[in-house]
């Protein structure tokens, strides 16, 4: 799924950041790095922006943006980690 994509008010993992290297490297600077917590916090009116709450402040990225960037609901990342523990048992 996409940060595009997100439910909002709900916590994701960003996964990859995706597009031009110029692109990448934009968003990477503004925190959404692999690994990073984000919340979709507001969308605007028509659906466009989106303002996100990541690393203790708010950003605003338009949806195209977003849908460049992968994420992964957390809970879905917990699942993973308790197959993980129990395939290890």
């Amino acid at each position: 799924m996409t940060l595009a994509e997100a439910t909002r008010k709900v916590p994701v993992i960003v996964r990859r950041v995706g597009g031009e290297r110029a692109f990448r490297r934009r968003l990477m600077e503004l925190g959404l790095v692999p690994g990073t917590e984000v919340v979709v916090e507001k969308v605007a009116p028509l659906g466009d922006p989106l303002e996100l709450s990541l690393r203790g402040c708010r950003l605003s990225i338009r949806r195209a943006e977003a849908g460049a960037v992968d994420v992964e609901p957390i809970r879905a990342c917990d699942d993973a980690a308790d197959e993980l523990l129990l395939a290890a048992e």
